[in-house]
């Protein structure tokens, strides 16, 4: 049971992994320090035009991917937004007090965390988890026993949940009812659970003493089926989010969008 999407390569599939691993990472620690509402709406155009058009998937699977983003940004911005503190108030029903403080905080809120959600599903949609894995090893010297051993348990993940539907299969001939009580649900979760559990250490048995018969324990050079590089690709990517940042930062500076600038402050 393999899960795959058609999709169309681009030239973020063509990034190096680990380039791509390390800029997504230093990116959601600048996030952080990003207090401006500006800077923060205005570089989430960044991240959106990679999410939107060069992840290689068609438009309706980019929106149906959306969908949990709005709900992300809807639920991070309105507890804020509905129920903050501040002196300017612009609604107040009950406990519902909307101030004009409270909404520029619930905003930078919520554009923080869609930026966050859009960043992490384009490295996943255009980062082979293999492929990440050889870069690791090889770029950033990761030991070859661990990202091994990290690709066989990626690759056990579908075949757990073909025994899983088997043993849900056999139980359904068998005439095993689920009830709902206590009792049913800890049988339940016994019934499931003993059959994975020893069908995984059994093959997590067979794979370490592969791992072992190969040499994985010892500390030497070794050679590997996919060869990683670097390419221009690399320093596209790098050169797309300096350029991002350096706008942004001179719009939000010279033509700001609101007056929030630093919602700390507010």
């Amino acid at each position: 049971m393999h899960i795959q999407f058609d999709n169309k390569v681009t030239w973020l599939h063509k990034i190096n992994p680990s380039v791509k691993l390390l800029g997504v990472a230093c990116l959601f620690f600048a996030v952080l320090f990003i207090h401006n509402l500006n800077v923060m709406i205005l570089f989430t155009l960044g991240p959106a035009l990679l999410f939107l058009f060069f992840t290689g998937h068609p438009f309706k699977r980019i929106l149906l991917f959306s969908i949990p983003f709005l709900l992300i940004f809807l639920s991070t911005s309105s507890s804020m937004i509905l129920f903050g503190k501040g002196e300017i108030t612009l609604f107040k029903w009950g406990l519902i007090h909307i101030t004009q403080e409270s909404l520029f905080r619930g905003i930078h809120l919520g554009f923080r965390a869609l930026v966050y959600a859009m960043l992490g599903l384009t490295f996943a949609l255009t980062t082979s988890p293999v492929l990440l894995f050889y870069s690791l090893m090889q770029q950033l010297k990761l030991n070859p026993k661990y990202a091994y051993s990290f690709m066989a348990g990626i690759r056990l993940i579908p075949i757990m949940i073909e025994e899983a539907a088997t043993i849900r299969y056999a139980r359904t001939v068998r005439g095993i009812q689920n009830t709902y009580t206590v009792g049913g649900i800890l049988s339940s979760i016994k019934g499931y659970s003993i059959p994975l559990l020893s069908q995984s250490i059994r093959r997590a048995y067979r794979i370490a003493v592969a791992m072992e018969a190969k040499r994985f324990t010892q500390s030497r050079k070794r050679t590997y089926y996919y060869e990683i590089g670097f390419s221009r690709y690399d320093l596209l990517f790098i050169a797309y989010f300096a350029i991002i940042l350096s706008l942004v930062f001179y719009i939000s500076g010279h033509y700001p969008l609101f007056p929030a600038v630093d919602v700390r402050s507010l």
